[in-house]
């Protein structure tokens, strides 16, 4: 259950951010957006390593594959997926662009299934309809 609450509390500030992002957007470019943004996460990450130290020993421990995998995942999302719904943002409503863009779900969801092997069940199968009738209604 505490995950639950953890998932409701991402929803609460990635559902806040956008609409703070699409203000900032109109004065900057999505790349100085972006620049600006990997600035705070890079003064984010310094913190947390400032509070937890251990971290530096956890990653020294660490198989490169796994670290690589990490790296990866987050140029893909912070950066380039970012930098794309900067972009839309930038030039579409937030009410409109935002639900589009947050239905990275569906993608997460055939890959589970496909790649990690996750079971598909009636109960996944009808939140991935609703995924899809929203896309195609607010197109």
């Amino acid at each position: 259950m505490k995950s639950y609450y953890f998932a409701l509390l991402t929803a609460l500030v990635w559902g806040l951010v956008p609409v703070f992002e699409k203000i900032g957007l109109s004065r900057l470019t999505p790349a100085a957006g972006i620049f600006v943004r990997c600035l705070a996460v890079s003064t984010g990450a310094v913190i947390l390593l400032s509070f937890k130290p251990g971290i530096l020993g956890e990653l020294s421990k660490t198989p490169v594959k796994y670290i690589a995998l990490i790296v990866g995942g987050g140029f893909t999302a912070n950066f380039l997926g970012q930098l794309l719904f900067y972009n839309a943002l930038k030039n579409g409503d937030v009410s409109k662009i935002v639900p589009i863009a947050g239905a990275y779900p569906l993608i997460s969801f055939v890959m589970g299934i496909l790649i990690l092997g996750e079971n598909l069940t009636i109960a996944k199968s009808c939140g991935l309809g609703c995924i899809i009738l929203g896309i195609v209604l607010l197109k």
